[in-house]
């Protein structure tokens, strides 16, 4: 699906907010999570065409890939704890949260996508795969791959 202009405004104006707040809890700042949602909109607008069949789905995909990779980007441990949000995600706490981050920055984007999908969103195996666009299997292989990982941050902590 081709989105024009006009489609795309619209689209930031009924779906702005969910981009916005996907982007405060996994950059746990106002101003980046602002930058997130300028850049995810900018991005569909340079290629409405990448939409596919669910604007929301990619949406939420392209949201969560550039937090990963901003996350990624700003790997050092002070850097995180300055970014931490005033009001961190399910009551969590902004320490819990700086953790959080700096694992995610760590992992492979296939693996930090489908851990933030399934531990973040609530999202079931499935729907995971359906986002990914790879199997269940695979899904439970890459969160597998995300709690050994955490596990080993852990033991070095």
């Amino acid at each position: 699906m081709r989105l024009s202009s006009l489609a795309i405004g619209q689209l930031y104006r009924s779906h702005g907010h969910v981009v916005l707040r996907r982007a405060r809890i996994l950059m746990g700042s106002e101003s980046e999570a602002q930058e997130a949602l300028q850049e995810v909109f900018a991005a569909l607008l340079r290629e409405p065409e990448a939409v596919g069949s669910s604007a929301l789905g990619w949406l939420y995909r392209a949201t969560t890939h550039f937090c990963l990779n901003q996350l990624r980007n700003r790997r050092t441990g002070a850097r995180l704890l300055e970014a931490a949000a005033p009001r961190p995600a399910h009551g969590a706490s902004a320490e819990v949260m700086a953790e959080v981050r700096s694992l995610l920055s760590r992992l492979p984007p296939d693996v930090a996508a489908a851990a933030v999908y399934h531990h973040v969103d609530g999202m079931t195996h499935t729907e995971v795969a359906g986002l990914l666009g790879c199997s269940r299997r695979q899904v439970g292989y890459l969160l597998e791959r995300a709690r050994l990982q955490a596990a080993g941050a852990e033991k070095s902590a």
